[in-house]
C-alpha cells in the first residue's frame, strides 16, 4: 500500500470524500515520509507533502502538509491544507485550512482561511475576499 493510500485507509467515508475531492485534479505529486527536498517545486496539480522540503513552491492545485511535515520557503498555491509546519509564506489562490497540529510562521495570504483551535500562527494574516479568519474545532482524524 503506498503512503498517499494508508494516510486514506483509516479515514471515514465523509473525511474521504473530503480529502478525494481535494485531489480532483488527479493524483497528486507525493513527498513521501523521509524525503528531504532541497530547491524549489513546481507542480501543475497537487502535491501531498509528508516529508520536507527548503525552497519555494509553486503548487497548481491544493498543497497538502501533513503533521509531520514541514516547508521552508515561500509558497504560492490554488488552495492548502496545512496539519504540520510551514516557516516562510504562503499564497493561496483560493482558501487555506489550518490543521489544530499546524504551525506556521511568515506571512499568510488566501482568499478563506479557516484555523483550528491548536494551531500556532506567527506572523501576519491576509484575507482576500475581506471575509473574517473562521476558527474551528478540528475533527479530522487523518
Amino acid at each position: 500500500m503506498t503512503d498517499a493510500a494508508e494516510e486514506l485507509s483509516g479515514l471515514s467515508d465523509t473525511a474521504l470524500q473530503r480529502r478525494l475531492a481535494d485531489r480532483r485534479n488527479g493524483a497528486p505529486t507525493v513527498i513521501a515520509p523521509g524525503v528531504v527536498f532541497r530547491g524549489d517545486v513546481i507542480a501543475p496539480g497537487s502535491l501531498l507533502l509528508s516529508g520536507s522540503v527548503r525552497g519555494d513552491g509553486e503548487i497548481g492545485g491544493t498543497l497538502s502538509i501533513s503533521r509531520d511535515a514541514v516547508w521552508e520557503g515561500k509558497v504560492r498555491a490554488g488552495s492548502a491544507v496545512i496539519a504540520g509546519k510551514l516557516a516562510g509564506s504562503i499564497e493561496c489562490a483560493g482558501s487555506l485550512e489550518v490543521g489544530n497540529s499546524a504551525h506556521l510562521k511568515g506571512h499568510i495570504t488566501a482568499k478563506s482561511v479557516a484555523i483550528a483551535r491548536g494551531a500556532i500562527i506567527e506572523g501576519e494574516i491576509q484575507v482576500t475576499s475581506g471575509e473574517p479568519v473562521v476558527q474551528f474545532e478540528e475533527r479530522r482524524t487523518g
